[in-house]
């Protein structure tokens, strides 16, 4: 017995020889009193921190670490009361610069020989290599804010510079909200023009009369309230960047004023005597089917070539269900920034009911959905509560319910929502779903608005357990 205990003896760590083992650790470990006083703090917590481990000890862990509101405070607070410890939470803490720095938080309870707490020890993974890596990985996909990784609009992107630096007239389709008008100021912006003015105009908002004199401006006494000479969008843009939106809500006798600009560089503002030269780079956009404006004669081919010279056409965000979490990610960056708050993302029930949305608005309407959970959202991850009612309703499905088994006869049923999506974007709707609903089929099926046979299906062939 005596030799055993001899052994142990031997064994066991000197108080400084466990400061040198804790000081060797890449986490910041800290030691917490039932009071809240530092009463260890290891060298990787000074880098942390900016505090001095002599500063430290002493200071409560809120004058130390200044932790968010609602995370890790509450989240140690906790671990005293309950004595149950957590692992690998993500969080954010503030050094003594002020700067956010993303940690992942370990704490255990102490105790003494005789159980009882004495406190609790955390530890803190800096994050921020991996912060990092994520926004590199989210900016290869982004160009001023075009945000995709989706192949057509990777093509866009790859042939942007070219487009840019010609003056060619460029024409953007697509639907509302896909995002036009950012791409005509990424045109812009990396034009030679990009120090000159972006002006757009709204073609569709306004009758004829007024949208030309919105766009040619007037003279002194064109019209009875002219009292003075106005500059229109076209004298507004001189050197610069036009973009004229819904091009295709204009009537013929607007379209061929805009033709004439386009092939002489001039035009006449009301009430003139004379012609104006302009030196104006126009971009057009429509989410109209133009050639179905040419058959039917609502549109006129020579200004549909004249502005047809380079195309470009943004799918719908249905299409392009990749983006989605890319989008979330970027929208999320950029309300951080604005109101100085800490939301690290979205848990994976919100995502896989985005993913399963179809988006009738688009871009701007994820932008929408998300600005609105951002509001709502209380912690540092959004929940699926934070989300819009429409988007929580359950999926139609003509499954059916999930304590019935599915009679072998019947057909599969197409998934509105996984209609013509690529394999590899199917895939990761499915993922999604299957994580929120804990890998329930029958649940996931109904969620996706598919049969149960149709998701088993598909599971297997991409490998989904």
């Amino acid at each position: 017995m005596n030799d055993r205990h001899d052994k142990s003896d031997t064994m066991a760590l000197s108080a400084e020889q466990y400061r040198l083992v804790l000081d060797s650790l890449s986490e910041g470990v800290c030691t917490v009193s039932p009071d809240w006083k530092i009463t260890g703090f290891n060298a990787q917590a000074e880098v942390l921190t900016g505090v001095a481990r002599q500063e430290a000890l002493g200071l409560t862990f809120d004058e130390l670490f200044q932790c968010e509101v609602c995370e890790c405070a509450t989240l140690l607070a906790g671990v005293m009361s309950s004595g149950t410890p957590i692992r690998n939470v993500a969080t954010m803490i503030i050094n003594r610069q002020g700067q956010h720095i993303p940690v992942s938080l370990n704490a255990s309870p102490l105790r003494d020989e005789s159980g009882r707490q004495t406190g609790l020890v955390a530890s803190f993974h800096d994050n921020r290599p991996i912060e990092t890596l994520r926004r590199e990985l989210r900016q290869s996909f982004t160009t001023d804010d075009i945000v995709s990784k989706h192949p057509s609009m990777q093509r866009i992107l790859d042939i942007l510079p070219a487009v840019a630096e010609s003056d060619s007239p460029v024409l953007i389709l697509g639907p509302s909200g896909t995002g036009k008008e950012l791409l005509a100021k990424a045109v812009h912006r990396a034009s030679p023009r990009r120090d000159m003015p972006f002006v757009a105009v709204n073609c569709g908002a306004l009758p004829d009369n007024l949208l030309e004199s919105e766009l040619f401006g007037y003279r002194k006494g064109a019209f009875t309230d002219a009292r003075t000479d106005k500059p229109g969008r076209f004298a507004m843009a001189e050197g610069g960047t036009l973009f004229l939106d819904e091009i295709g809500d204009t009537s013929p006798a607007m379209q061929i004023k805009l033709l004439r600009v386009l092939q002489e560089r001039v035009y006449a503002p009301l009430g003139a005597t004379h012609s104006v030269a302009c030196n104006v780079r126009i971009i057009t956009a429509t989410n109209r089917d133009l050639k179905a404006g040419l058959a039917d004669g609502t549109f006129r081919a020579d200004l549909y070539y004249r502005i047809n010279v380079i195309a470009f056409e943004l799918p719908p965000l249905s299409a392009r269900r990749g983006d989605i979490p890319l989008l979330v990610a970027h929208f999320i960056d950029q309300f951080n920034a604005e109101q100085g708050r800490a939301i690290r993302g979205m848990s994976q029930a919100a995502m896989a009911r985005l993913m399963a949305y179809d988006y009738p608005g688009n871009i701007r309407e994820l932008c929408n959905i998300i600005e609105r959970a951002y509001v709502l959202c209380r912690g540092d991850e959004i929940q699926e509560q934070c989300l819009p009612p429409s988007l929580l309703a359950p999926c139609r499905t003509d499954a059916p319910p999930a304590s019935v088994p599915a009679p072998a006869s019947s057909p599969p049923a197409s998934g509105h929502s996984l209609r013509r999506l690529p394999p590899g974007e199917e895939r990761e709707v499915i993922r999604a779903a299957l994580d929120a609903c804990g890998g329930r089929r029958h649940e996931t099926a109904a969620r996706l608005g598919i049969h149960p046979t149709t998701l088993w299906r598909k599971m297997k062939r991409y490998g989904l357990n």
